[in-house]
C-alpha cells in the first residue's frame, strides 16, 4: 500500500504544478490545447471545451500544452492572438512561473503546518539509545547533552552538530580513542573510548543514537512560518550549492533523482508516521519548484530566462538561437538525471535512505 500511497503523492505534486501554468494561461488568455499528467504514449484521454485532459503511461511528469509554444507551429488564423509567443512578455512569465510557485508555495504551507504540529529540533544533542556490547555502553548515557568531541564544542545547526559528531567518530579509525564532553544532570563530564567500524553503515561509529523529541521545541502560528522560510532557505542554498559544484566527487555523490524522491516518501509512509510523510513532500515540492527554475530549456527557468531576454534585447530571439540553447540544457539536465538515478539506484542497493 506504501507505493500507491507514494504515488499518489506524487501524482499531487505534478497535478498542482501542471494546474498552475493551466489556470495562468486561462487567466492571462492563452489557449491550452492538452492538461496532461505524465507523459506520452496517452493511456486516457477526455476533451472539454477547447482543452484535452489526459493521463500519460510514463510517469516522470507532465504538462501543459499551450498553442503556440513552438513559434514555428502552424496556428489557426482564428486562434493566433492568443498564441503563447504573441503574448506580452509578462504574461509569458506569469504563466510559465506559475508552475514552480505553485510547488514552493505549497512547501510553505506544508512545512509551516509540519512545524506546528511537530515543532523544530535544535541543538544540544541529547543521547538516545545506547546500543548493547558497544564502546558507548556504561560510557554514555541517555539523556546526556553533547557539547563536544576531541575538545572541539560544537556549533551551528543541529543537523551541523551531528555532522560534526560523525565526522569526529569517523576520524578515529587509525588514531585512538574519541572523547566526548557531555553535560550530565547540569556537570560537564568527558569520556573516551575506542571506535568500531560498522559494514552497514560503511563507517567508524561509537555505539549510540539521539533522542530527537527530546530537543523539539514547541513553535506557534507566527514562529512556524519563520521556521518553515528557514528551512526552505537551507533546501535551497543546498540545492543550488550542489548542482553548482557536480564536479566534485563528494557534492554529485549527494544528488538524486525522482526515484529516490518516491522511495523516501515510501519509506516514511511505511513509519506511519504522517508528519514525517508530509515533511518528506515539502522537500519533495520545494526542490521540484526550485530546480524548475534553473535558466536551461526545457526547465520552465529557461522560458523565463529567453522572455527576459526578449524583453531586454527589446525584439524576438530567433527561435534557432533557443532550439541550440535547448538542446544544450537538455543535455545538462539529462546529466543531473542519470547522476541522480545512480546514486539512488546505488543507496537503493546498499541499506536504502536512513528515513529513521
Amino acid at each position: 500500500m506504501s507505493w500507491l500511497l507514494a504515488f499518489v503523492g506524487f501524482a499531487a505534486l505534478i497535478i498542482l504544478h501542471e494546474a498552475g501554468h493551466f489556470f495562468a494561461a486561462k487567466a492571462v488568455g492563452m489557449r491550452v490545447e492538452r492538461f496532461s499528467l505524465f507523459f506520452p504514449p496517452l493511456i486516457a484521454r477526455k476533451k472539454r471545451g477547447e482543452t484535452e485532459y489526459a493521463i500519460g503511461s510514463i510517469p516522470l511528469g507532465g504538462y501543459v500544452k499551450i498553442t503556440g509554444m513552438n513559434p514555428a507551429e502552424d496556428i489557426p488564423p482564428e486562434h493566433a492572438h492568443r498564441a503563447y509567443y504573441r503574448q506580452p512578455v509578462w504574461k509569458r512569465i506569469v504563466v510559465i512561473g506559475a508552475g514552480p510557485l505553485v510547488n514552493i508555495v505549497l512547501a510553505f504551507v506544508i512545512l509551516a503546518g509540519v512545524f506546528m504540529a511537530r515543532g523544530p529540533v535544535e541543538p544540544p544533542l541529547v543521547v538516545g539509545a545506547v546500543q548493547a556490547g558497544t564502546p558507548a555502553q556504561g560510557k554514555l548515557q541517555e539523556g546526556d547533552k553533547v557539547l563536544a568531541v576531541d575538545g572541539k564544542r560544537l556549533t551551528g545547526s543541529y543537523q551541523d552538530q551531528i555532522s560534526a559528531v560523525t565526522k569526529g567518530v569517523n576520524s578515529h579509525k587509525d588514531r585512538g580513542a574519541v572523547s566526548f564532553t557531555v553535560d550530565r544532570g547540569g556537570r560537564e563530564v568527558t569520556i573516551t573510548g575506542n571506535t568500531f567500524y560498522d559494514p552497514e553503515t560503511k563507517r567508524n561509529r561509537f555505539g549510540f543514537g539521539y533522542d530527537q523529541e527530546a530537543s523539539r521545541q514547541d513553535v506557534g502560528l507566527f514562529d512556524s512560518a519563520g521556521v518553515a522560510v528557514d528551512q526552505m532557505w537551507v533546501v535551497t542554498s543546498t540545492t543550488v550549492s550542489h548542482i553548482a559544484q557536480i564536479f566534485k566527487a563528494e557534492k554529485r555523490e549527494e544528488l538524486g533523482s525522482v526515484v529516490g524522491g518516491y522511495e523516501q516518501t515510501r519509506q516514511t509512509i511505511k513509519e506511519n508516521d504522517a508528519v514525517l510523510t508530509f515533511y518528506v513532500l515539502a522537500l519533495i515540492s520545494l526542490s521540484l519548484g526550485v530546480i524548475n527554475l534553473f535558466p536551461f530549456l526545457p526547465l520552465d527557468g529557461g522560458h523565463i530566462f529567453w522572455a527576459l531576454a526578449e524583453k531586454v534585447r527589446g525584439k524576438a530571439i530567433p527561435f534557432s538561437v533557443m532550439e541550440r540553447a535547448g538542446f544544450v540544457g537538455f543535455a545538462l539536465v539529462l546529466m543531473l538525471f542519470v547522476i541522480g538515478l545512480s546514486n539512488d539506484i546505488d543507496r537503493l542497493q546498499n541499506g536504502g535512505f536512513g528515513i529513521r
